[in-house]
């Protein structure tokens, strides 16, 4: 299987190329940002302190996953892999492994406790880094998209949790906007990114092992087995 790679870029260039699982087949719209128009925008970590966004991959190469809202059920599965993979490997390679969601920081402790994620997780309550970067509001499904290997729940059963959930959570919060998608970024050290990737849909996630590939990471098998293998 053949992975897409990108030319690094530094901040004054815009990133103007989406890379996708199936370019050829699908088309998408260009991601037009600079990673100077959001490198001071702040999140918030576990206990609400603020951050700045440029401190999560100035100093190293980081993997940048933005999800929708936390009652998603697509989102709850796709960060269940991704608490997969092994603290480690991220340690011995030097990148960083980052969750943004944009619910209130009092709902990352329950998204953790919920998917087993031990990484890093901030969140942009205001949605002001996926407005900057343009991602999407509203969904957009496209007959040639693949499924996503992370999600296991069918639609019907998984709006179904994801509406019990909501129903469960004070003030029937759905713990972000329901119709902000998501996406990830892979990039640093400093401002070079090495691919970006806006989802059109919720089920649209880019898989982890391209991203964990395209960070230098080992490969992991997602299938239920413990296998790491190497390319």
């Amino acid at each position: 299987m053949k992975f897409s790679s990108r030319k690094q870029m530094a901040s004054e260039a815009p990133v103007t190329t989406q890379i996708s699982r199936q370019q050829q087949a699908i088309r998408r719209p260009p991601v037009r940002f600079k990673v100077s128009d959001v490198e001071g925008c702040l999140v918030q970590d576990r206990q609400g302190n603020a951050v700045p966004f440029k401190s999560l991959y100035e100093g190293s190469k980081s993997i940048v996953v933005f999800v929708r809202h936390f009652l998603c059920y697509t989102c709850k599965e796709y960060v269940e892999d991704l608490s997969k993979v092994p603290r480690e490997d991220l340690l011995e390679s030097e990148v960083r492994l980052v969750v943004i969601g944009q619910s209130s920081y009092h709902h990352i402790e329950s998204f953790c406790s919920l998917t087993g994620y031990p990484h890093e997780i901030y969140v942009d309550p205001d949605r002001s880094i996926y407005k900057i970067l343009g991602m999407r509001r509203g969904e957009t499904f496209l007959e040639s998209a693949s499924k996503s290997p992370h999600v296991k729940s069918s639609l019907l059963m998984g709006n179904i949790r994801s509406m019990w959930r909501a129903m469960r959570s004070p003030m029937f919060d759905f713990q972000g906007d329901p119709l902000q998608q998501g996406g990830a970024l892979v990039m640093g050290p400093g401002p070079e990114v090495h691919f970006a990737h806006f989802d059109m849909n919720r089920l649209d996630h880019m898989p982890i092992n391209w991203l964990l590939q395209l960070a230098g990471l080992k490969m992991l098998d997602f299938s239920g087995r413990s296998k790491i293998f190497d390319i």
